[in-house]
């Protein structure tokens, strides 16, 4: 079933919290938002192909569990009106979507787990690159509130890649005026997060979602905007 968005354009440039403040976070143009949802009819066959076991992987995911993700947030195309250019990433915190904007009005949506309160962030940036299977390093003000996680600082090595690593499959790296803002989105076996407010301001996908995502978007340079 097509759900029909549409979004008014609004650059976030003042005001609340941007990503000026970027660079203070690390993982564990728009206002007006319509949106009218209808029910997600998606076939058990269609489902088993997106969200079923990915044996081929370096670390071979499992399927998911159904019950824990609401239908509404079922990886689908949809009809959504935007100026924002074919190729770009939109993030809505209110809905807890992303779009990767398609030609001909349309976009690939996904459901996203998003950052609780104190985390949250908005405006615009790059994904400068993406990685398969990433290691994860903490950021020093995450170590300072959870020192335990010390022994995956950067001096040591970081997280080496696996289902347990927070990045999960796949990692795309938010820059902004050509600096890391610590930020990511990425995968995650914790499906139940997805369309909550958990994370430390990452952006986390489904394992099976982003790596649908990483394969459609190039190395680099692709605009995202969080509204």
């Amino acid at each position: 079933m097509i759900t029909k968005t549409k979004i008014s354009r609004r650059v976030f440039t003042t005001g609340g919290v941007s990503l000026l403040g970027l660079t203070l976070a690390g993982c564990s143009g728009a206002s007006k938002t319509e949106i009218a949802s209808e029910a997600v009819s998606v076939s058990t066959q269609r489902l088993a192909l997106m969200y079923g076991p990915r044996p081929e992987e370096r670390f071979p995911i499992p399927a998911i569990h159904l019950k824990q993700l609401d239908p509404k947030f079922y990886r689908q195309q949809v009809d959504f009106e935007t100026t924002e250019k074919v190729g770009s990433i939109i993030v809505n915190t209110k809905t807890f979507f992303c779009h990767l904007i398609q030609e001909d009005g349309k976009a690939m949506r996904y459901g996203v787990g998003l950052g609780r309160a104190g985390f949250e962030w908005s405006g615009r940036a790059e994904i400068a690159w993406k990685r398969k299977w990433p290691t994860w390093t903490p950021p020093a003000n995450m170590i300072k509130r959870i020192p335990e996680l010390e022994k995956y600082s950067a001096a040591n090595g970081g997280q080496q890649p696996g289902l347990d690593n927070p990045l999960g499959s796949r990692a795309l790296y938010v820059y902004r005026n050509g600096r890391d803002t610590l930020y990511r989105l990425h995968g995650s076996e914790e499906t139940f997060s997805i369309g909550k407010a958990v994370s430390s301001g990452c952006v986390r996908f489904i394992n099976q979602d982003i790596i649908d995502l990483y394969d459609r978007i190039p190395k680099g340079g692709i605009p995202i905007l969080v509204i």
